[in-house]
């Protein structure tokens, strides 16, 4: 069975299994096998694979970590001094792509390398084999539902895409498509870029407010959405992309 058919049945399982996490309450520790953190509220699983994900990606990073961090930051200040995403449109307009962006990406694969087991490590880490699981977690943190204290009071702590717009998964898209054209994960990406867009399209209708707990929005609205993204293709998700700040 081919990514887009399974896509396609994890859209119809977003009615039974995604949307039961759009309830904004306590987040249960006791099926997650994790410990209960006082004032969590939203799915207790889902606020770990955020909350471990910013740990090892931004508070806590490894050497290795911070020094793909380093040259990938600077590559892009030296070579898209506009912004990744502007860099990443530009040449998604040519006739050249994807080996124009591949060639323009080739200089840093190994920092791309690094970042993409850093992400899908962590994935692995909450959802190994649960796809419909990872829907849901996904669809939790562009509706903001996911309240975590531990980041308090420096911090914000809702699990949710930064900003306003959230830029970021403009950031996120430009940076996975660069390891998707240089094979790095490619079918692990193909298959987690829809997600990214289905994240995106919920955080641009819910807004949240990213210091307390959010609405989760209307179900049929979110099962709508899911229909629509989670069988995206990436040359579908790149169209997609294109629009900015908020999907066309």
């Amino acid at each position: 069975m081919d990514r887009r058919s399974l896509l396609k049945i994890g859209a119809a399982t977003v009615a039974g299994v995604a949307l039961a996490g759009s309830t904004v309450g306590t987040a249960a520790a006791a099926d997650s096998g994790l410990p209960p953190v006082p004032g969590m509220l939203g799915d207790r699983r889902a606020n770990e694979l955020w909350y471990q994900l910013d740990e090892i990606s931004l508070y806590h990073r490894s050497q290795e970590v911070q020094d793909a961090f380093t040259v990938l930051s600077l590559f892009i200040r030296q070579n898209a001094p506009e912004g990744l995403y502007e860099k990443w449109r530009e040449l998604s307009q040519e006739p050249a792509y994807p080996n124009n962006y591949a060639e323009f990406a080739k200089p840093v694969e190994g920092p791309l390398k690094t970042l993409s087991t850093l992400q899908l490590d962590n994935f692995d880490r909450f959802y190994r084999g649960d796809e419909a699981g990872l829907v849901k977690a996904f669809a939790a943190f562009g509706q903001g539902i996911l309240f975590d204290p531990r980041r308090a009071p420096e911090e914000s702590e809702v699990h949710t895409m930064n900003g306003n717009p959230p830029g970021g998964y403009h950031f996120w898209h430009s940076v996975l498509r660069a390891q998707m054209v240089l094979g790095i994960d490619r079918h692990r990406w193909a298959r987690l870029h829809p997600m990214i867009g289905f994240g995106w399209a919920l955080q641009s209708i819910a807004k949240p407010d990213h210091r307390h707990v959010n609405p989760a929005l209307p179900r049929e609205q979110v099962r709508a959405l899911a229909r629509y993204w989670l069988p995206r293709s990436s040359a579908e998700l790149d169209r997609d992309f294109q629009s900015s700040p908020y999907p066309g």
